[in-house]
């Protein structure tokens, strides 16, 4: 006998009486794969030109304070443009300033490959060329990361915060493994400039995909049905004043949010954690080369270690961050995750940085970079926690301070280098990422942000 088919009813999450309950769509987690696929496309932006430096630094006789400076030009666009990105995200969306951002920078990207033939080469020199370009790309980049909070606060259930931001990382983490492989591969076979072509090629496509799928709130999508709305509207996140409404007319309270403590806490931890991370994205291939003295190839090849940890030690990271805080409360439980993440990075890169076997010492450096990123998904996760409608202008606002560290971070470590050599250098990695933990005493990650201390 066939049975009739019923409708979901919305107020019972897709379930009538008597009739067995309609199993809920998986639209979110489509989107946290599409947010993992734009954040590929930031480690591009971040790793490309570090990887590409040598081609670089050979064409045009750069010093080593040159190419410091092409470096952190990136970081300078990245830092200045998180507040603007974060606040654009929360007043018109993050699918249509998403789809913007990325064809804006993979714009930029097809403008490295013509730097040399740019008026302002003849202008400002070769040197402020490159910085130009590398601002901007910076600059585009920087509306990925406040953007994505913002996806993850709408598209996932306040219990697996953690889970979600991971994603933004594991997007990450593939990115930093594929872009060492692709960047050098092009350029050793038809140029530096085929590179960042094909990088260009690349976010034109990613951008179409994310502008053509994605919506800014589950309540959007046409997808998405009425059991997978009550999965992502609970009770659970009314209690923990998640956002179940768009509060895009509303001003962001940053009198409230900066009034407090456990902010700047957070705040200053997020920028000693960034400092420690810009190496791995700026001076890590250099380091292969020059210290364990690897060739070109395989250089590119172990350029990807710190970021297939990145890959395999996020999404653990996400996970023990939701259990510790279902285990341990909010504020207690991403301290924690906090705690160990960074400790075990601090510890990884002061051991493999003084350690003589090669393979050994880039593993362990390497772990370091997974570590960072396992602890990494907390200060989003928190950002998403204490103000959950303005999670993008929060989040851009701690990712401009940390690009201000991550501006200074391949200029210091090349002076480091310069006068007291690498393993210094990564001595100062290591205090950081400790540094960074520690702060973490004053972070408050079970308050409220959004409304005025009583």
């Amino acid at each position: 006998m066939k049975l009739l088919t019923v409708a979901p009813d919305a107020h019972t999450g897709g379930q009538l009486s008597g009739i067995a309950p309609v199993r809920a769509t998986n639209v979110r987690w489509r989107i946290m794969a599409l947010i993992a696929i734009v954040n590929m496309m930031t480690s591009f932006g971040k790793i490309s030109m570090g990887v590409t430096a040598k081609y670089f630094q050979e064409d045009f006789s750069l010093t080593t304070a040159n190419m410091g400076w092409i470096l952190g030009a990136f970081a300078v666009g990245y830092a200045l443009f998180q507040v603007p990105g974060g606040w654009a995200g929360d007043k018109f969306g993050p699918r249509k300033v998403l789809t913007l951002a990325i064809l804006a920078y993979s714009f930029s990207f097809t403008l490295m490959a013509i730097v040399p033939q740019l008026p302002t080469t003849r202008w400002v020199g070769i040197v402020a060329s490159f910085a130009i370009v590398r601002f901007l790309i910076g600059a585009g980049e920087a509306f990925t990361p406040p953007n994505s909070a913002r996806v993850v606060g709408s598209w996932m259930a306040a219990r697996t915060r953690g889970l979600g931001i991971s994603f933004t990382t594991i997007g990450v983490g593939a990115g930093g493994a594929i872009t060492p492989l692709l960047m050098a591969f092009t350029a050793e076979h038809w140029g530096w400039q085929a590179s960042f072509l094909t990088s260009g090629l690349l976010g034109f496509l990613v951008a179409f995909g994310w502008g053509l799928y994605a919506r800014n709130r589950p309540e959007e999508h046409p997808g998405i049905n009425a059991a997978e709305l009550k999965l992502l509207r609970s009770s659970e996140e009314t209690a923990t004043h998640r956002p179940t409404v768009n509060a895009s007319h509303l001003p962001t309270p940053w009198a409230s949010i900066l009034s407090r403590r456990s902010t700047w806490a957070l705040l200053l931890s997020y920028s000693l954690r960034a400092y420690t991370m810009f190496f791995f994205d700026t001076w890590f291939f250099t380091y292969l080369i020059k210290v364990r003295g690897l060739t070109v190839l395989r250089g590119s090849l172990w350029a990807s270690t710190p970021y297939l940890a990145v890959l395999l030690f996020s999404p653990l990271g996400g996970i023990v961050s939701d259990l510790a805080v279902n285990k341990f409360g909010r504020t207690r439980g991403r301290q924690m995750a906090v705690w160990l993440g960074m400790a075990c990075s601090g510890a990884l890169v002061l051991v493999g940085c003084h350690t003589q076997n090669e393979t050994l010492a880039i593993l362990l450096v390497s772990s370091a970079a997974g570590f960072n990123m396992f602890a990494n998904v907390t200060w989003w996760a928190t950002c998403i926690d204490v103000a959950p409608n303005f999670a993008a202008s929060l989040s851009g606002l701690m990712n401009m301070i940390g690009g201000l560290s991550g501006f200074l971070a391949p200029i210091a470590i090349a002076n480091l280098v310069t006068r007291f050599g690498w393993t210094w250098a990564l001595n100062s990695v290591a205090f950081l990422c400790l540094a960074s933990g520690l702060l973490w005493f004053w972070v408050r990650a079970g308050e409220n942000l959004e409304s005025a201390p009583a």
